[in-house]
């Protein structure tokens, strides 16, 4: 489900939320990726490998909000 007109989220908000809790996903759930949210937050980032990966794609600006906005 797309989050239609949902406000973009700070990059740096995003970067560290993901490095302090990246675990539960709460990045993505923000993001409006409610389903990788979820599977982030049963599996612990996916033994932490999603978490590192979402990290560097918030940074390099690779991630971006689910209605395709990029992060301000």
């Amino acid at each position: 489900v797309m989050s239609e007109g949902k406000k973009p989220q700070s990059k740096s908000t995003m970067a560290i939320l993901c490095f302090l809790l990246g675990g539960l996903g709460i990045h993505r759930f923000m993001m409006g990726y409610t389903g990788i949210g979820v599977l982030m937050l049963l599996t612990g980032g996916v033994c932490g490998i999603l978490t590192l990966v979402d990290f560097i794609r918030i940074l390099t600006g690779g991630l971006k909000m689910a209605d395709g906005q990029d992060l301000v």
